[in-house]
This record gives structure tokens, sequence and C-alpha cells, in this order.
């Protein structure tokens, strides 16, 4: 890995670190957003708040991370978004200033996946809405989605960012360890259900 590469990494990392729903949540007077639910920073668990505008917010801001780490780096060129596009994300998933305990990182996945090719962004929503509305789980949409990326940058030429995605759908998947438990018991709540 080179001096650059190496740059480009901590730069995305850094970014993507910023805990946005931490930090929205505590704003708006609501405390700390890691002692309920899953007891992650991301937009799933600010929703639980009871605060869709504050949960939207973090969701695009978490999106936000890792598009802005992968444009940043492109107008260095040499390839150095991929090392800024994993950063961002490994930040979101490990933040330092959380003792490394983020959120799941499926939104920074998606922001990252829009600033390196905003068409597969697109497919990565269509997969994940047909999969939402047949089976009512959104943790399971995001399994399949991220699955499916790395599948479809392969197919549309781009193998160095399949391997990229390949290696973040496997994070994926390891972050939602505990929904792919649930899932396997039927415990796992629905989309619209209490919770």
């Amino acid at each position: 890995m080179t001096f650059l590469a190496i740059v480009a990494l901590a730069f995305g990392y850094l970014l993507g670190s910023i805990p946005f729903g931490l930090l929205i949540t505590r704003a708006a007077g609501l405390g700390d957003v890691r002692s309920i639910g899953s007891g992650n920073i991301g937009a799933t668990n600010v929703l639980r708040t009871g605060h869709k505008g504050l949960a939207a917010a973090t969701l695009l801001l978490d999106m936000l991370k890792g598009t802005v780490a992968v444009l940043a780096a492109r107008q260095a060129g040499g390839g150095l978004e991929i090392a800024a596009g994993l950063g961002a994300f490994l930040g979101h998933i490990f933040p330092v200033w959380l003792s490394f305990r983020g959120g799941k990182g499926v939104a920074t996945y998606i922001g990252v996946l829009a600033g390196t090719m905003w068409q597969a962004a697109l497919a990565f929503a269509g997969v994940w809405i047909v999969v939402a509305f047949l089976f009512r789980y959104s943790s399971l949409a995001a399994l399949v989605a991220a699955s499916a990326v790395p599948f479809i940058l392969l197919a549309s030429g781009h193998s160095d960012y399949a391997v990229l995605f390949a290696v973040m759908s496997v994070i994926v998947v390891v972050t939602h360890r505990a929904n792919i438990s649930r899932l396997r018991s039927g415990a796992e709540p629905r989309i619209g259900a209490g919770r």
C-alpha cells in the first residue's frame, strides 16, 4: 500500500467515524442513543427514539460520509477512492471515538457505492425494495442487496470495485449476525411492526 493510499484510508476513516446518530440525538436533547434498542449509532436505532426526521438526517449524513470520502479521494487519482471508501465504511462501524463500537455500516456502504458507481447504488436500492416488499424484513433486504452488489459490479466490468464491495459485504453480514440469528428463529421484527 502506497503512502497516498494510507492517507486516503485514514482520511476516509476519520470522516466515517463521525458519529452523526449520537451527535444528532444529543443535540435534540434525547440523550445517548446507545442506551436504547440495539445500542448502535445508526439510523435504525435513532428511529427507535420516535423521531423520524432525526433518523432520516442520520441516514443521509451516514451515507454522505461514504460519498464524500470517495469523491474527494477520486480528485487525487490513482484509484485512491477505493482506500477512502473502505476507510469511511470501517470508520462508521469501528469509530475510534466510541471505543470502536459504531453502526452496522449499511448507510455508509450505500454512500460509498453511490460515490463509486451510482448505477450500482440504484441497483442496490432496487433489490432492497423488492426483498423488503416481499418479505417485510429490512435486515434481510439489506443483506441480499449487499450480497448482490459485488456480482453487479463484476458483471459491469468493474472488478476492482467488485473486490472492495465483496469485502464490505462480508463485513455487513458479520455486523448483522444478531439479525440473522433472529431471522432464523422468526424473532426479527418486520417492517412496520412494533419494536
